[in-house]
């Protein structure tokens, strides 16, 4: 589907001209029919402009049913919190051995051990 062949057909089903599309939008008219007539891409922003002078929800710019199509069954992403070491599993049970460790340390030999850890990280 064009964009400017959707916009122009609910612009005609509302029974509006450019120019009240123009007025109601802040648009120029000559911009309007660029967009009608597949010479200018709108972006977003101006698209939210139309769907605002139309009177019709965004989707209904790109959808030409009554009700928004339904979302695809997509698989669930991972956030970053799932993949963070040490969240779950062998990594969570290391990790909780780590600090339990580390509290039971003086503060001079841990930070010892943090240098030279950072050293090795670095080579």
């Amino acid at each position: 589907m064009i964009i400017g062949d959707r916009l122009r057909a609910l612009r005609e089903q509302k029974n509006f001209s450019q120019g009240e599309i123009e007025k109601r939008t802040g648009l120029l008219r000559c911009y309007v029919s660029r967009v009608e007539n597949g010479h200018t891409v709108p972006a977003v922003e101006t698209l939210e402009k139309f769907a605002h002078a139309l009177e019709v929800p965004m989707y209904q710019l790109f959808y030409e049913g009554e009700e928004p199509p339904k979302l695809p069954n997509l698989p669930n992403r991972k956030t970053a919190a799932d993949m963070a070491w040490g969240n779950k599993g062998k990594d969570a049970r290391m990790l909780a051995k780590f600090c339990r460790l580390f509290s039971q340390m003086e503060e001079a030999d841990l930070k010892t051990l943090l240098f030279m850890a950072q050293k090795m990280a670095h080579r």
